[in-house]
């Protein structure tokens, strides 16, 4: 066994939906009703269903994203962690994170958590400004915000990641410079930046053409700042909307930039294994119903082929300050990158990327524009492989380079419940 997988945990319960949220989630229960601990039932269910497919990983990231999975409980959370410990064999030194809301957990309960294993967290700051969260539809203040952060601080937690949000309405530069300021004296370990995006669904739709909404100039504007000031505090960017200080970059969404393999639970979630792409339904009611009568419950699956991995290679990877290499392209994909080169050099030539120790990286001006730049890029390489005169990838050069990227033989690793893997499949 020498696969790593990252687990994510879908939670899909809010006290309020905030005014902005597209993500798939229910608000007006809590504890009380019987939906949540149906929910943790279905889920534990799942998880056990999966025990023959986790066996042959190590699981080296766990995310519990939502929803606000503090507004599920803390136990809760717990149990679904600890039942993830007996069937898959979770790292001693995994990240695992659950994403908080300010003011929707107690010391107490940010304590138990620490003690279960969870050792970071994403907390829901937003904005610093008390009337801005009121009218997003967050039922916190700022106030609660430090107070969550000192409370986390205290339970034992050293790996703290702040999200906040920039293009809110009425919002200025000098708006969001205090915003920054704040948040980075709070002295996390790591930031996210989000440029606000009004979408269909949403609560704030009706006010996409509202004047009181920054343009695109301004919200530009306010990036390079951000990118500017972090750094001058400590941050450094890895990802288009993601600071962090050196060594605590979120281990589990960089799998996603890197195409690496994860597994999801619950509606909603989301999969990559084994080449494959696969969702679940969109439904709580329906997953719970579907989980206990032991029923079909993906909703979207997708088999990828080599040119689909390749173009999110590029996708993906461009995101990150990392970038890509011709060379690590060519290795895996046995493609050559010629009409993509032809224009990284163009962008280059407008500071839109950069070309350093042997990798090409979008420059903080290229990443406002990535959606545009990426499109190019991938239509290069649609151009470039109907000029291949030799089939796409022939089976053994798939066979030579399926695992050469992303699989990694630890040695000897540390599992919770004292386990020690020291080999293939050999626990002592």
């Amino acid at each position: 066994m020498e696969k790593k997988v990252g687990i994510y945990v879908h939670i899909p319960f809010c006290k309020k939906k905030c005014a902005y949220c597209n993500f798939y989630s229910l608000s007006g229960y809590d504890g009380g009703d019987t939906l949540m601990p149906a929910y943790k039932t279905a889920v534990l269910k799942h998880i056990e269903e999966y025990s023959a497919q986790l066996d042959g990983y190590l699981i080296d990231s766990v995310y519990f994203g939502g929803g606000t999975p503090s507004h599920f409980g803390a136990s809760r959370l717990i149990e679904i962690l600890e039942k993830l410990k007996r069937n898959g064999h979770v790292l001693l030194d995994s990240e695992i994170t659950a994403e908080v809301n300010p003011g929707s957990i107690t010391k107490e309960e940010l304590v138990k958590l620490r003690r279960a294993g969870f050792n970071r967290l994403s907390i829901g700051v937003q904005c610093i400004d008390n009337s801005t969260l009121k009218n997003l539809g967050r039922t916190h203040t700022f106030a609660d915000t430090e107070e969550t952060f000192k409370f986390a601080r205290q339970a034992g937690f050293k790996n703290l990641s702040l999200d906040i949000i920039y293009g809110l309405p009425s919002q200025d530069r000098e708006a969001w410079a205090q915003t920054l300021g704040r948040v980075a004296g709070l002295k996390a370990e790591h930031i996210s930046c989000y440029s606000l995006k009004i979408e269909e669904g949403t609560q704030l739709f009706d006010y996409k053409d509202s004047p009181f909404l920054p343009d695109a100039d301004v919200q530009a504007g306010m990036y390079l700042y951000a990118v500017d000031i972090l750094a001058r505090f400590g941050y450094r960017q890895y990802e288009i909307s993601n600071f962090a200080r050196r060594g605590y970059e979120s281990k589990h969404n960089m799998k996603y930039w890197l195409g690496e393999e994860y597994i999801g639970f619950g509606p909603a979630a989301h999969s990559y294994v084994g080449q494959c792409r696969y969702s679940f339904t969109e439904d709580v009611e329906g997953y719970i119903e579907q989980i206990g009568q032991g029923k079909r419950i993906v909703e979207h699956d997708e088999e990828m082929s080599d040119f689909e991995n390749a173009g999110e290679y590029l996708m993906f990877r461009l995101r990150t300050t990392h970038g890509i290499s011709e060379e690590e392209y060519y290795s895996i994909y046995r493609l050559k990158m010629d009409f993509v080169l032809e224009l990284l050099y163009k962008y280059e030539k407008q500071n839109l990327a950069v070309f350093n120790e042997g990798r090409w990286r979008f420059t903080p001006k290229g990443f406002l524009v990535s959606n545009k730049l990426i499109g190019e890029l991938l239509d290069a390489q649609t151009r470039q492989r109907t000029q291949i005169s030799k089939p796409w990838k022939t089976e053994t050069i798939a066979e030579e380079t399926q695992m050469t990227l992303f699989d990694k033989r630890p040695v000897a690793a540390g599992l919770f419940g004292g386990r020690r893997l020291v080999g293939h499949n050999e626990l002592s």
